[in-house]
């Protein structure tokens, strides 16, 4: 008896199935760290924009009164808004990965509760898009003449008009599937209560 258990635990369908268990741990565990990696870069963008403002209002005090002050502040606090926007988008991602593949996470605003991976690139898209704009902002306050800056702000609005199509093909593709599954859940709820009033009649 003994030996018929040790033959069946030691089948190759047995051990298959363990290799197919161990390797989606390991990735899982793959994707902890990357998590965990995005939520450090993240953090260290924070950070980093945290010190680059006090250094840079510390600066703009320093020089009150000066004819170009304001314009260098104006392009700090610019760059600074593209930083945040980065770290944002990285935090996104730390938590939308972690949603997705390893399990949801408590005390998260609503906005940023990611059920699927068109949810994750929705909400990505929109960062993206804001970050571009911004970043072209901080190009054009320093522009001091020539064709280049149009040049740019072209390919940006391309860019952006792209991206922009993008997600509305994106979001409609959501609401059909959300329609599909909403559609289908009321046809299986539907079954059965039609079948307990066909036997009652």
């Amino acid at each position: 008896m003994l030996e018929r258990v040790s033959q069946r635990r030691s089948s190759p369908s047995h051990v298959r199935a363990t290799a197919i268990q161990r390797a989606f741990g390991f990735s899982r565990l793959i994707v902890e760290i990357g998590v965990l990696s995005a939520l450090a870069f993240s953090l260290a963008l924070f950070v980093a924009a945290i010190v680059q403002a006090y250094v840079s209002i510390t600066e703009a005090f320093a020089r009150l009164g000066q004819e170009d002050t304001t314009k260098h502040l104006m392009i700090a606090a610019v760059e600074q808004t593209d930083t945040l926007l980065v770290a944002m988008a990285l935090l996104i991602i730390s938590l939308g990965m972690q949603s997705l593949f390893i399990g949801g996470i408590k005390n998260v605003p609503e906005w940023l509760h990611i059920r699927t991976f068109e949810d994750l690139k929705q909400k990505l898209l929109g960062i993206v898009i804001t970050a571009i704009a911004v970043d072209f902002f901080s190009v054009a306050l320093e522009w001091t003449g020539g064709y280049d800056v149009l040049i740019y702000g072209a390919a940006v609005a391309a860019m952006i008009l792209s991206i922009g199509v993008y997600s509305v093909i994106l979001s409609r593709q959501s609401e059909r599937h959300q329609v599909g599954d909403h559609t289908e859940g009321e046809q299986h709820s539907s079954g059965p209560l039609a079948e307990d009033e066909g036997a009652a009649r």
